[in-house]
């Protein structure tokens, strides 16, 4: 599968990476505990992040106008970001068109898993495989007057893909667990386990404060130790983009 990312002649300072496993909050945690949840830490490397350029500050007043968000430029610098549909959206312009396979599209997303306050970044799916567009990533205040930074080498865009028309392909459905005795039984015994293992952990010197967390998941395990015939992953490499030559 390829992502190929064209640079516009002369606009070579977005800088695009594996997004990295590392986040400054879980780092902050008691114990860096946020690390023990693995979908957490795979999601964080789930994709390509576009880096902010130069530092900016940004605020919006509250209104709808488009003239409602004022970016105010680090010295000597001209900021990627500017008001452009109004309703308190600060939009980042790239001179970046970006090309997939045929029937894959490009979902471009705020960084994972890094909150921002006063803030929210907005999600939009790309049929990237066609057109001679480029595209905005667009943020949303959620409160006014209130100044939001964007520091230099800072993702504010996360890239990831997506076979075009899967979803819809999907057929969801209810059952309920006793329809599978097998998979009831397992999961009342994991129940039964993560409330005393819970329990146990407020007990000074027990097994489970000891361990830290059950790890079956991490392992990918049953509670018995059986592995199961189904891929499993704790790391992901994704490859870097190939420089310009």
């Amino acid at each position: 599968m390829e992502l190929v990312c064209y640079v516009r002649d002369g606009n070579s300072d977005f800088e695009i990476v594996p997004a990295p496993s590392r986040r400054d909050w879980m780092d902050a945690a008691h114990e860096r505990s946020p690390y023990r949840c693995l979908p957490l830490v795979m999601a964080n490397r789930h994709g390509w992040d576009i880096l902010c350029p130069v530092g900016f500050t940004a605020i919006w007043n509250g209104g709808p106008a488009i003239d409602g968000v004022v970016i105010l430029e680090d010295r000597g610098t001209a900021p990627p970001a500017v008001s452009h549909f109004g309703e308190g959206i600060l939009t980042f312009r790239m001179p970046l068109l970006f090309r997939t396979d045929p029937g894959t599209d490009l979902i471009v997303q705020g960084p994972v898993n890094r909150p921002k306050d006063a803030i929210a970044a907005l999600t939009g799916v790309i049929e990237s495989d066609w057109g001679p567009f480029s595209f905005t990533m667009n943020w949303k205040f959620t409160r006014a007057k209130t100044a939001i930074r964007f520091e230099k080498g800072e993702p504010f865009c996360s890239l990831t893909l997506a076979r075009r028309g899967a979803l819809e392909e999907v057929r969801p459905k209810f059952l309920p667990m006793s329809d599978d005795p097998e998979l009831d039984a397992a999961h009342a015994e994991w129940l039964a386990s993560r409330e005393r293992f819970n329990e146990d952990l407020k007990v000074k010197g027990s097994a489970a404060r000891k361990a830290g967390w059950q790890k079956h998941y991490q392992r990918g395990v049953d509670l018995h130790g059986n592995v199961k015939p189904f891929p499993h992953l704790t790391k992901t490499n994704l490859h870097p983009f190939e420089p310009i030559e």
